[in-house]
C-alpha cells in the first residue's frame, strides 16, 4: 500500500502536516506512515549519562508516536506504521525516502507566522527537492484544521 509520509516532531506544523496526511490518505485509499528522528546530541562527555538520554528521548518518542498513531486512526480509520531513526534529520528523510518504496508522498508543516517555514521544509522544500522521487506537499502554518480538510 502506498503511504503518506510525516516527519513528526514537538511543533504545531507537524499536526497540520499529520491533519492533511491522513485525509489525503482517506480519500486516496493510501496509508500513513510516521517518522521520528533523533538528532544526535551535542552532550557527548559521559557514556552513561548519553544513553541514559538517548533511552529517553526514545521513550518520549515512543509516546508521542502512539498517541499520534491514535489520532491518524481517528481521522483517516487506519493505523499508520511509524519508525524512529536515529541521525540528522535531513539526511535520514532523504535517505528514507530513497529506500521505502512504499513512500509516496512527503507532507511537511511550515512554521507558523513570522518564524518562517522552518529548517526542513527550507533545505528539503528548497535545493533538496528535485532529488525526491515523490511529491512533496508543505502544509501552511497558518492553515486551520477546517480548511485543511477542504482541500483534502
Amino acid at each position: 500500500m502506498k503511504k503518506f509520509l510525516v516527519i513528526v516532531d514537538q511543533t504545531p506544523e507537524c499536526m497540520k502536516a499529520l491533519r492533511f496526511a491522513a485525509r489525503r490518505a482517506q480519500n486516496a485509499g493510501a496509508g500513513v506512515m510516521l517518522l521520528f528522528v533523533l538528532e544526535p546530541d551535542e552532550f557527548q562527555h559521559w557514556r552513561m549519562v548519553a544513553e541514559t538520554m538517548k533511552a529517553e528521548a526514545r521513550d518520549a518518542a515512543e509516546a508521542r508516536l502512539s498517541a499520534l498513531c491514535d489520532e491518524v486512526q481517528a481521522l483517516a480509520g487506519e493505523r499508520p506504521e511509524y519508525v524512529i531513526v536515529e541521525g540528522v534529520k535531513r539526511d535520514i528523510v532523504v535517505d528514507f525516502i530513497a529506500d521505502t518504496p512504499d513512500v509516496c508522498h512527503l507532507v511537511l508543516g511550515a512554521g507558523v507566522e513570522g518564524e518562517g517555514p522552518g529548517p526542513l521544509v527550507t533545505s528539503l522544500g528548497g535545493q533538496m527537492s528535485g532529488t525526491f522521487r515523490v511529491p512533496l506537499t508543505i502544509v501552511p502554518g497558518g492553515m486551520t484544521f477546517d480548511e485543511i480538510d477542504a482541500v483534502c
